[in-house]
């Protein structure tokens, strides 16, 4: 049975003992006692218990001066530079590697100077022409001077975090709202990073700015949807630009093509113009002299050669009609039509057989064929 258990037990270590009832020790009597020994001891034994006792003391310093040395060794990281602060003060500036500082002298702040840090602002903001936006912007910057970064500033991170926030809200204030949601994000992008660099210039905190990305802007919820019909509305006027623009550099080259061809030909036709009247000029001048010598031959002469040219390029219809009642009706232009379609000259024998009723200068009707019905018209309208 153990000795705790219930029932009466008589085996508890703390009872009993020379006969009288005892809880634990007490602390204080046992180191009481203990250097209450070390004392007699020192006393009985004279000048070999002081040399024991320096001998002590002395082991005693030299484990704390040994544990103070050790425990002033520490590594800076690859990474990582070091801020070494003497009683508080500013001293120097440690590289990466394993390295000693006194304790209770020297303390030392390890600082990170080659990762990218990120540091991101948002909010609804009002714009120039008086309309609220929701921006979120995000700055990637690394540190440049462990010193600076550490004792520039009292909270650098914060510090950095609300100089963001007053670029974005400054630039966005002096910025139309189409500009922030739309085809002006990147301009207002370098703004925003142009201006947070003139907001932290003066305080020097030891930092460089990698990059400012536009991560998010958008109207707000309730007028979501007229901004998106906005939006589309833009990307279908850029289209139909790109869109027109790609028609005239179609149709341009083409309509160029047809201005040159008709330059051209309206140089020909005046050419032309030009030497046919020239030529008419040069001929009337060598029928003047013949005029002038005879009349009357040269005006039949350019009669009949004027009436060739216009009836050459008519339709001609030819009627006999003299006395009496018969008349005969000679198409020509169809004769010489049927002859071109059959490709073969004409006989004497198909024109002859082409006879017609005429009526003969005494009254009695012959048939005589078309073709000296033709020369005898033509002799009389001869002469």
């Amino acid at each position: 049975m153990a000795w705790n258990e219930p029932g009466g037990n008589k085996n508890d270590p703390w009872k009993n003992r020379g006969g009288r009832e005892q809880g634990p020790p007490d602390l204080d009597d046992v180191f009481k006692n203990l250097f209450g020994k070390f004392g007699k001891s020192g006393g009985n034994g004279g000048g070999s218990g002081k040399s024991l006792g320096g001998i002590g003391a002395g082991i005693l310093v030299g484990l704390l001066i040994a544990i103070w040395v050790i425990s002033g060794f520490y590594t800076i990281r690859e990474a990582e530079r070091g801020v070494v602060l003497r009683f508080g003060e500013y001293h120097k500036q440690v590289e990466p590697g394993l390295r000693w500082a006194p304790t209770f002298v020297d303390s030392v702040i390890p600082v990170d100077v080659q990762s990218i840090r990120d540091q991101s602002s948002s909010g609804s903001m009002l714009t120039e022409d008086e309309n609220v936006v929701s921006v979120q912007m995000e700055m990637q910057y690394r540190v440049v001077d462990p010193f600076r970064w550490t004792f520039a500033v009292e909270n650098p991170e914060k510090s950095l975090s609300q100089s963001l926030d007053s670029a974005i809200r400054y630039v966005v204030g002096h910025s139309r709202m189409d500009d922030v949601l739309t085809d002006g994000r990147e301009m207002t992008r370098q703004r925003v990073w142009e201006e947070l660099q003139g907001i932290i210039e003066p305080y020097n905190m030891g930092v460089s700015i990698i990059d400012m990305n536009f991560r998010d802007a958008r109207p707000p919820e309730q007028v979501k949807d007229a901004f998106d019909d906005a939006i589309a509305a833009q990307e279908d006027e850029q289209r139909f630009i790109r869109e027109a623009e790609a028609y005239a550099r179609e149709i341009e080259p083409r309509a160029r093509g047809q201005v040159n061809r008709m330059n051209e030909e309206a140089q020909a036709y005046k050419e032309r113009v030009t030497l046919e009247a020239q030529g008419e000029v040069a001929r009337f001048e060598e029928l003047l002299p013949q005029f002038e010598r005879a009349p009357v031959v040269t005006r039949e002469r350019i009669y009949l050669e004027t009436m060739e040219e216009v009836l050459g390029n008519t339709s001609k219809i030819l009627v006999d009609s003299k006395g009496g009642n018969n008349m005969m009706y000679l198409p020509l232009d169809k004769i010489m039509d049927r002859q071109r379609e059959n490709a073969k000259p004409t006989s004497r024998n198909t024109l002859e057989g082409l006879q017609m009723p005429v009526t003969n200068e005494g009254g009695r009707n012959r048939n005589s064929s078309p073709t000296s019905g033709l020369r005898g018209d033509t002799f009389r309208e001869g002469r």
